[in-house]
């Protein structure tokens, strides 16, 4: 894989899902309709797939992309593949929160070796650059030209004072419980593949998630996670955690620097 043209095309790619993203944002209304299983879907979520899918088609032609809008595509599978939700935090979106992402991923024999989280409304972007290490990028963003890039790295953890990361729209009691097993200094909220880039850039230290997910919420920040020094274990028994799984579901699974002391499921 020419690793360079992938960065650049990730890169590309989500600015500009990300541009189609924010002008339906700041409409004065925009449609939401529910998907087969109940979860909501927008103009933006279908628009920025199109955008993308499109891209990454005539980019790597060869290449199996599973997209979370493109339901034929979930059945599909291969020892790579590119892996895309076009607008991670649907939720987020409805409400005008701004949290919400473009995730794309490349995932190789189950691990995600590159991956981009761009957060439009809120002005950050992370990817892995073609070795594969982690920057995030300054704005103002220019698609077509690459702006200054700062490289990016977990921190060393104090076990006496965690700062953890918690989903905004789906916190739970069993999630506060497990959290309650950890020393904590301080608590973050974050919607969408925001969390796994905030513990990549040492703003927190863990990142527990015990609730439904699927691989293209996670691989892109996984990726980014991994880039930054980070890891990503599965919560029952903290094995490593893979990727091109049956329907490509998740277990639960807890993201964090290494150093923080994982407490039993």
């Amino acid at each position: 894989m020419d690793y360079n043209k992938m960065a650049t095309v990730f890169r590309t790619l989500a600015l500009e899902a990300g541009d189609i993203i924010m002008d339906i944002y700041n409409a004065d209304d925009f449609e939401v309709k529910a998907k087969s299983d109940d979860s909501p879907v927008t103009e933006a979520d279908e628009a920025a797939d199109a955008h993308i899918s499109a891209g990454l088609a005539a980019a790597f032609p060869d290449v199996l992309v599973v997209t979370e809008e493109q339901a034929a595509s979930h059945a599909e599978s291969a020892s790579e593949f590119i892996i895309v939700d076009p607008l991670d935090g649907t939720k987020e979106f409805i409400k005008r929160r701004g949290d919400f992402t473009v995730n794309i991923a490349y995932v190789v024999n189950g691990a995600p070796m590159r991956g981009v989280v761009y957060a439009p409304a809120k002005n950050r972007l992370f990817y892995t650059d073609p070795d594969g290490n982690s920057v995030e990028e300054q704005g103002p963003f220019d698609a077509q030209k690459q702006g200054l890039t700062l490289p990016i790295s977990v921190k060393k953890p104090d076990n006496d004072a965690l700062v953890v990361v918690a989903s905004k729209s789906h916190r739970d009691e069993a999630t506060d419980a497990y959290i309650n097993k950890y020393k904590v200094a301080d608590m973050t909220g974050a919607g969408s593949s925001l969390k796994f880039c905030l513990v990549a850039t040492g703003e927190a230290d863990i990142y527990p998630r015990l609730g439904r997910t699927m691989e293209w919420d996670t691989a892109a920040g996984d990726a980014v996670l991994r880039g930054a020094g980070g890891a990503m274990v599965r919560f029952d028994n903290h094995m490593s955690f893979t990727y091109g799984k049956p329907i490509y579901e998740n277990p639960f699974f807890i993201a964090y620097a290494p150093g923080v002391e994982l407490q039993p499921a």
